[in-house]
């Protein structure tokens, strides 16, 4: 996949607070490009354009010729702030402002890490918006019904949790189940760590979970809850706050308080880091004793470290693919190749997600290679048949 530089690489500065924004714009298809918005502190335009490019690989997997949706090119955007302090709710607003030509044109946005969908759409009322989404509408044969369609599918509940939240998890949970399978590891008793139970992390333990496997561990911002003989899954998701904090007096006696790092080295087969960038590096990466590691989160493993843990067995499979399933199931919605429903939205997330996952490690295997110079390979191969059919703008 190349690496040439993005077609927009912006930064702003908030005149009331001094805090700063970044849009990257990785690439258009059809003059429109698709990518969420975070807020943490510390993010850099750097993180954004990686993340931008990411948005390109992931739009350009699901791409399938007989499908309505058509892929879009990739982007991110990023707002140095934490999502918690009193002023971000104002920082926000007045970002979505300034992008506004944009998100009129071209930029396609929704939830990312530290901001939610409805926080969003709120914000983007304020700033005079009619939809994060509205650059694609005119890509769209019926606008109102398709708008429908979406809001809809985000109104959908499954015991207790919004269609919306579930299907990027029952897309990692595809994957690690996947990997199980290519490697004769039986589901029943596999061990699994998570970290953080906000949108991602909360949905794919779900998924782990009633697929059989056993959460041995997950953390949060306080600190990590484990328990050797599996957790209540559900009774933490219900204990939880909108940040994806567990209030602590819903754990059962024998479950453990441990440090927030300690996920990182839990008896567990599979890791899921579901929360924030660079979460293993160099040097917290000896720790790991699973044999898989599922990106659950954007860029949670930094290069040196999947060098370091693939010198010993441990693979990664990549954030392009893991959660690549709540960006398809936007489009698949929108575009309408699936109506508003979850056992669809679960279904057509699994029919995509298997042979991608499995195409992945093939390929890796018979490269002698990781999952994700595997994957950068099969985009490298998409992206000029997506060109050549849809025109100079997918550069």
């Amino acid at each position: 996949m190349s690496h040439s530089s993005p077609l927009v690489s912006l930064t702003w500065t908030d005149h009331v607070t001094g805090r700063r924004g970044h849009l990257v714009i990785d690439r258009l298809v059809r003059g429109v490009c698709s990518g969420g918005l975070r807020m943490r502190p510390g993010c850099s335009l750097a993180e954004v354009a990686g993340l931008a490019r990411g948005m390109t690989a992931k739009e350009a997997l699901h791409y399938d010729p007989e499908g309505r949706y058509v892929p879009l090119g990739g982007a991110k955007g990023g707002i140095d702030c934490d999502p918690r302090d009193p002023e971000a709710y104002g920082v926000l607003v007045r970002y979505l402002r300034a992008m506004r030509p944009y998100i009129e044109h071209m930029w396609t946005t929704g939830e990312d890490l530290g901001l939610r969908q409805d926080v969003i759409d709120r914000a983007a009322a304020e700033a005079g918006l009619v939809s994060t989404v509205q650059a694609v509408y005119p890509l769209l044969d019926d606008e109102a019904t398709a708008r429908r369609r979406l809001a809809d599918a985000f109104a959908a509940d499954v015991d207790g949790i919004g269609l919306g939240e579930l299907v990027g998890g029952c897309g990692v949970a595809e994957s690690v189940l996947t990997a199980l399978e290519r490697a004769g590891t039986p589901r029943e008793g596999t061990r699994v760590s998570v970290q953080g139970l906000g949108t991602m992390g909360g949905a794919t333990a779900r998924f782990l979970s009633r697929a059989g496997l056993r959460i041995v561990a997950v953390a949060d911002v306080r600190g990590t809850i484990a328990h050797p003989g599996g957790l209540d899954v559900e009774a933490l998701l219900a204990a939880r706050d909108s940040f994806g904090t567990v209030d602590r007096s819903a754990l059962r006696p024998g479950d453990l308080e441990l440090p927030g790092d300690a996920w990182l080295s839990a008896d567990a087969e599979v890791l899921v880091p579901a929360a924030v960038s660079y979460a293993v590096d160099a040097a917290n990466q000896k720790a790991i004793r699973a044999r898989w590691i599922a990106e659950a989160a954007n860029m949670p493993v930094v290069p040196e470290a999947e060098e370091l843990l693939r010198a010993r067995g441990v693979t990664v499979l990549p954030d392009v693919v893991v959660n690549s399933g709540t960006n398809a199931w936007w489009w698949w919605t929108l575009f309408g190749d699936i109506g508003a429903d979850a056992d669809e939205a679960f279904a057509r997330t699994r029919r995509s997600m298997r042979p991608l996952v499995d195409r992945m490690l093939t390929r890796a295997e018979s490269d002698g290679t990781t999952p994700r110079a595997a994957v950068q390979a099969i985009v490298a191969d998409l992206l000029p048949r997506i060109a050549e059919r849809f025109g100079p703008y997918a550069r």
